[in-house]
């Protein structure tokens, strides 16, 4: 039993007592107000915790007092109730600061599991307290890192949008730590107790990711002998990261989307919908704006998951972090493989400011670890870096080996060819690792080698020469 206070914003009279005497009977303190202006008067003399109101009321709608409960207060969660088919209202109200919305007529059960979130949501207020503390002492929030403008910007955003239950796309480069903010909005939501499930779009074939995000029932296709749950309903209660959502076949994004608007799912072969109760982020190192254009990915998804948007930037755009990143990155891979490596010397620390870091934080905790490994023990020299690191490349020019030499009159077509060869070449044939320096998926070089009828480089240069 809960004894938290909820206001019920409400101008139909039978609407507003029916909800005010159901939320009782779930053991809630409940209050009434008959508009928004009613609503602003009984917040101030009762301070509810919670606060249900409607979209559409005279005097001050919803929306306008949802505004205002903004302005005043952070401590509140406040749910629209909002009518069939206004999903942009709601998403509006989503970026104004509502915790959730639910549409009319209300779905009961639905509303009694948001309102024990939204209680939640007062222990969380806590944790969030202590992360800014932990923020402001150590430059530090979750497992992400950096005392820089960029940093302390995406670490504001984190916690502005981790209590709420709004849809989150974070985008950025490949090896931006995308993945680490979305564990980090689950660690800092009243969810943090429940699963949280990552799933790569870009690593599952399309044949099989409806089963693997929606599940199937047993015979639903060739091969399924037995039902299997999907990432939706192993994340129940809980958060669900689509990671590389441009990569994900357009079919599958419109019964994504039926998902995310109605919160219930069909299993493959099922003729029967499940409720699924899930905070849904994407992340995606696409410019979505181009990937709707391309038709890669659709706009009215888009727009869903678009409620809030963080945008990691490059390493090399927050250079200053690098020496909290190092130290924290040596005691992991410390750590991890037994090693007594507490320092790198001046000169690779040097190299490491200097150098661009193309696949970003990941390709400097790649580094690193490989560091660790190979140093027996003391400080990281120079030596125990990968050959060649650190390098500055020569000019493009006639003796540039690594130079990308298009002629007038090349295609984009070509010229996106040869620069994918040629830097395949570069990592000898590393196509994760190439993948990374291009900012593209490991899916979508794949599909390029494939149209390029190629996969390697060596194998194209016989091609040419035969």
């Amino acid at each position: 039993m809960s004894h938290e206070k909820v206001l019920i914003v409400e101008d139909e009279e039978n609407e507003r007592t029916g909800l005010a005497e159901l939320v009782s009977s779930w053991g809630y303190r409940a209050e009434t107000a008959r508009d928004g202006v009613d609503g602003l008067e009984k917040v101030a003399q009762w301070n509810p915790s919670i606060v249900v109101t409607d979209l559409k009321m005279p005097r001050m709608g919803g929306m306008e007092l949802l505004q205002r409960l903004a302005k005043q207060s952070e401590a509140m969660a406040v749910i629209m109730v909002t009518a069939q088919g206004s999903i942009n209202s709601a998403v509006e109200a989503m970026r104004i600061g509502a915790y959730d919305y639910i549409p009319k007529p209300i779905d009961t059960n639905r509303l009694r599991t948001m309102l024990q979130n939204a209680a939640t949501l007062v222990g969380t207020r806590v944790e969030l307290e202590t992360a800014r503390r932990e923020l402001r002492d150590s430059g530090s929030l979750g497992q992400l890192r950096g005392g820089s403008k960029k940093m302390q910007e995406i670490f504001r955003l984190i916690e502005l949008v981790a209590p709420s239950t709004a849809s989150v796309l974070i985008t950025g480069a490949s090896g931006t730590g995308k993945e680490l903010v979305a564990q980090t909005i689950h660690q800092l939501s009243p969810r943090r107790d429940r699963p949280f499930v990552a799933i790569n779009c870009a690593a599952i074939p399309e044949t099989l990711i409806e089963s693997e995000i929606f599940g199937h029932e047993k015979g639903a296709f060739t091969g399924a002998l037995e039902r299997r749950t999907g990432c939706f309903e192993l994340a129940e209660g809980g958060t669900i990261l689509l990671d590389e959502i441009g990569e994900m076949p357009v079919g599958t994004q419109a019964k994504l989307l039926r998902v995310l608007e109605d919160r219930k799912l069909r299993r493959l072969g099922s003729k029967v919908e499940t409720p699924v109760d899930v905070r849904v982020l994407a992340a995606t190192n696409k410019v979505p704006e181009e990937a709707v254009a391309s038709g890669e990915l659709r706009s009215d998804l888009y727009y869903r998951l678009n409620v809030f948007n963080i945008h990691m930037p490059l390493l090399r755009e927050h250079k200053e972090d690098i020496p909290d990143l190092v130290d924290i990155l040596l005691s992991e891979m410390s750590e991890k493989h037994s090693r007594k490596v507490g320092a790198v010397s001046e000169a690779v620390m040097n190299l490491f400011n200097n150098y661009p870091w193309p696949g970003n934080v990941r390709e400097l905790r790649n580094t690193i670890e490989r560091a660790v490994i190979v140093c027996e023990g003391g400080a990281i020299e120079t030596k125990h870096l990968p050959p060649g690191f650190g390098h500055a490349p020569m000019r493009a020019g006639a003796n540039d080996p690594d130079a990308v030499r298009l002629g007038v009159g090349t295609t984009v077509g070509e010229a996106e060819k040869m620069l994918i060869l040629k830097t395949l070449e570069s990592t000898n044939n590393n196509k994760t690792r190439a993948a990374e320096i291009l900012g593209i998926s490991l899916k979508t070089l794949h599909n390029k080698l494939k149209e390029y009828g190629s996969g390697t480089p060596e194998a194209e240069a016989q091609k040419e020469e035969s």
